[in-house]
């Protein structure tokens, strides 16, 4: 019989080894854009492969959650990951890149769905709230990937060497730790998706993770550019760490922020933070003050996705995986639209100018989360 504290434990490597997995593509999309000699727009082009992969492997994670234990998809998704992670290193030319890139999204997309699953099904277990901390490992995994990525840059070793040994590390994690991942959690009833008018809980949160979205993909794939292109400095890295590292923080002490203020106050907060964090990386390019306005953006975005995720997980009408399930639909949206849309606004008229697209997201979730928890009392109140 497997500990409580032995799946947790288990459980948080994988989200560890995520965000390990997602920072060292992220990491070094600066990399990528010198070495195939891309300009903003073009970028943008590319990173649109990264949302279609996810859209793609969407209606196929929600599938695998309903039919199996969402360990399975968990393990085969994250292995298949490791070998796109590889693929990604080693294109040589913009038609690999972009199959090898649509594949990473794919296989993200499926251990995703199936790692938040297990996440809200051994929150279950426990009296306090723990999925908070489940994201701050894939932060701390993000913050893992970033500093080995800005060692290897200084080293100067070879993308393609950084994304083998990477994927052969999570290979060996994945292949140990199967055996210690929650058994028998799929549900027995809500796996079908319902064809009929929206269902509002879910639509509110999911504009909310759609508004997340759109911040922390581009956050993830220009904080690198705006740094090595705006800040101008030699080592790009500084504003993807700062960014991580203060999303981690956030995220493990998300839920002590939820218990003392609740999540209404906290989305407010979140949202603030967000529009002030941006508002002083644009007006003010400097190094330091794009490094504070980078960690309150971060500090900002992180409780977000875990707070909509656990809300979604206590859905009436659906299962929890299925409910992650339909989620990660407006989460995918947002990344679709962000990360190509920034590179197009900074290609008409210049990366700075781009950036108050998160301000504005910041903005929005103000009266959009306001709006799910009028409609969540209403609906507590009738039933």
């Amino acid at each position: 019989m497997i500990s409580t504290t032995k799946h947790r434990f288990y459980l948080s490597l994988f989200f560890f080894m995520s965000g390990l997995s997602f920072s060292t593509w992220a990491s070094r999309i600066p990399t990528i854009k010198a070495a195939f000699d891309f300009n903003e727009a073009e970028l943008g082009s590319i990173l649109l492969a990264l949302p279609i992969g996810s859209l793609l492997g969407l209606p196929l994670s929600g599938w695998l959650v309903s039919k199996y234990n969402s360990r399975v998809p968990l393990t085969v998704g994250y292995g298949l990951n490791a070998f796109s992670l590889a693929f990604i290193g080693f294109a040589h030319n913009t038609f690999t890149l972009v199959v090898a890139v649509v594949l990473f999204a794919f296989t993200t997309r499926i251990f995703n769905i199936s790692v938040n699953t297990q996440a809200l099904t051994l929150q279950k277990q426990f009296e306090k709230k723990i999925v908070g901390s489940f994201h701050g490992y894939w932060s701390i995994g993000g913050i893992a990937g970033i500093l080995l990525s800005t060692l290897l840059l200084g080293l100067d070793v070879s993308i393609h060497v950084h994304f083998a040994v990477v994927a052969v590390v999570m290979l060996v994690v994945t292949l140990y730790s199967y055996q210690f991942l929650l058994k028998g959690d799929r549900a027995e009833t809500g796996n079908k998706l319902i064809l009929s008018k929206p269902d509002p809980y879910i639509f509110y949160l999911g504009m909310v993770v759609f508004l997340c979205a759109i911040c922390e993909g581009g956050m993830f794939d220009w904080s690198g550019i705006y740094f090595q292109e705006i800040i101008k400095v030699e080592i790009f890295t500084y504003g993807y760490l700062i960014f991580m590292t203060f999303m981690a923080t956030s995220r493990f002490l998300s839920d002590l922020i939820v218990a003392r203020f609740g999540m209404a106050k906290t989305y407010i907060m979140s949202a603030l933070c967000i529009i002030f964090g941006i508002g002083l990386a644009v007006v003010f390019p400097l190094f330091w003050p794009a490094m504070i306005g980078f960690s309150l953006v971060g500090f900002g975005t992180a409780a977000i996705i875990p707070m909509s995720y656990a809300l979604a997980g206590a859905s009436k009408k659906y299962s929890a995986g299925m409910a992650i399930s339909i989620i990660a639909t407006y989460s995918i949206t947002g990344m679709l639209l962000g990360p190509p849309l920034i590179g197009y606004l900074a290609h008409a008229f210049n990366l700075r100018v781009s950036f108050v697209i998160f301000a504005l997201c910041g903005v929005l979730l103000i009266p959009i989360t306001q709006m799910f928890f009028k409609h969540q009392k209403l609906s507590d109140k009738t039933d």
